[in-house]
């Protein structure tokens, strides 16, 4: 399977969680609905700083994004309890699109270290 460049899952990633969260403060007005906007802002700093050091934004930017798929299991709990189909299908593609990106960067960190020996 093609997978596209890690920087790029990481601006799709930022992209989704900042639409995704805005959209979620928009229909609940909740103010814990924008904290993955703010994950989103931090990834979309990761990707503009992605080129100046290669191995530690990709560290970095991982990292964000474990944080982030982890942190996103209990508002889906919360959403499944609620029986909030809306709000399930919004956090379940903000994990998808994060876990696509967590694929991403796994996939090119094996490269790497197969081109490297």
């Amino acid at each position: 399977m093609k997978l596209i460049h890690p920087k790029k899952a990481t601006l799709l990633n930022s992209l989704a969680l900042i639409l995704i969260g805005i959209s979620g403060y928009l229909i609940k007005s909740s103010p814990t609905a924008l904290i993955p906007v703010v994950f989103g802002i931090l990834l979309l700093l990761c990707y503009y700083l992605y080129d100046k050091n290669n191995k530690v934004v990709a560290h970095v930017t991982i990292t964000l994004v474990l944080l982030i798929l982890i942190a996103l299991f209990t508002p889906l709990n919360s959403r499944i309890e609620a029986n909030d189909t809306n709000g399930i299908l919004r956090i379940a593609l903000m994990q998808l699109v994060s876990l696509y990106t967590m694929v991403c960067f796994i996939s090119s960190f094996i490269r790497a270290r197969k081109e490297n020996k």
